[in-house]
């Protein structure tokens, strides 16, 4: 007999079981975002639970991102997306980012790996409309070339290819790393000469996703992601070098 088997019967919180009766009155009351759930007061009686076990069930709710709660309200319903799910483990993404500087590396090389395999995707769906989207935000690096708004303009480039492959999954995660990596981008691209690389090489994998080309695409990406790593470690060696100077 295995030990799950044997193991003893454990008690349940009773907010756990409030929590799988709510989600289940979602469910069977076809319950759609921007709908009410019942008042606190009704729920009591109808599950036979103090206030406690309600406002914690409707805690896990919220943190699961299937209510929003606002306060003098009755908790609504909330619209369930991948962006909404992904953005549940945001603040979790950038602690572990911030404890570890080699976990900054491993997002890297995952970024890597990702977008190659989108921008491969991406080539093979590429439309007309497509190609002058993405020609119309490297344009606007070119005018913006310093800063925030450079910046911006380039993460933006990188999520419309993520677009581009119709996976709502896809698209939403490339934002959030794109979001996680944004403090230490910035470094890649703010300093002389930077820029104009940077340029050249969104025009190269523009070109070929033009062509539908899905193996030169996955190149130009390759190439460009990694020549921005090499870029910023070199940045960061310099500015550790000027501040040991100090």
């Amino acid at each position: 007999m295995n030990d799950i088997a044997a193991g003893p019967i454990r008690r349940r919180k009773l907010s756990d079981e409030v929590l799988e009766r709510l989600l289940a009155l979602i469910r069977t009351q076809k319950l759609q975002p921007g709908d009410q759930l019942p008042p606190e007061r009704e729920l009591m009686t109808l599950y036979g639970v103090g206030r406690p076990a309600i406002r914690e069930a409707m805690q896990q709710l919220a943190s699961m991102g299937r209510i929003t709660i606002n306060h003098g309200e009755r908790a609504r319903v909330s619209e369930v997306t991948v962006a909404a799910m992904i953005s549940q483990f945001d603040t979790t993404a950038r602690f572990l980012l911030d404890d570890d500087a080699e976990n900054i590396d491993h997002l890297k090389q995952a970024r890597v790996f990702f977008e190659a395999g989108m921008v491969r995707m991406a080539a093979t769906r590429a439309t007309a409309e497509d190609i002058a989207t993405l020609r119309r935000l490297i344009d606007e690096m070119q005018q913006s070339r310093h800063g925030d708004a450079f910046i911006e303009r380039d993460m933006e480039f990188h999520s419309t290819i993520a677009d581009m492959t119709g996976n709502p999954i896809f698209s939403a995660t490339a934002r959030a790393m794109l979001h996680w990596l944004k403090d230490y981008h910035l470094g890649i691209v703010s300093f002389r000469g930077a820029e104009d690389v940077s340029l050249r090489e969104h025009h190269q994998i523009v070109d070929c996703l033009a062509d539908n080309d899905p193996d030169a695409a996955e190149q130009a990406m390759r190439d460009h992601l990694t020549r921005a790593s090499e870029l910023y470690r070199q940045r960061a060696a310099s500015l550790e070098e000027e501040d040991s100077r100090d």
